[in-house]
């Protein structure tokens, strides 16, 4: 794996998230109480966009169906999901966060 500087920290507001791909990784970054996490942007249901849905807390809400995802784990928390989305290491340096993919 490979460290991949991804975005700046103050991009990333508490309760947010922010898509970015990570070489061809399409990578939800998720700021939970100023924590980043990293999981795949992609709902393991049906493939819906991770990154329209609602960031409730620690968990993301897919905007197709409503399956929920931990961010901090990936794992899949309602159905129509059963699998876990991919989750990546991150690590923030002052303002850089960085993503290893």
């Amino acid at each position: 794996m490979a460290r991949h500087r991804v975005a700046k920290l103050s991009q990333i507001p508490a309760g947010t998230t922010r898509r970015v791909i990570v070489d061809s990784n399409e990578v939800l970054l998720c700021n939970v109480g100023g924590k980043i996490y990293a999981i795949e942007d992609v709902c393991t249901h049906d493939g819906g966009p991770l990154d329209q849905g609602e960031l409730e807390g620690e968990r993301v809400v897919c905007p197709r169906h409503g399956a929920t995802f931990d961010v901090r784990t990936g794992d899949a928390l309602t159905l129509p999901a059963v699998l876990p989305v991919m989750t990546f290491e991150v690590s923030v340096e002052g303002d850089d966060v960085f993503v290893d993919a």
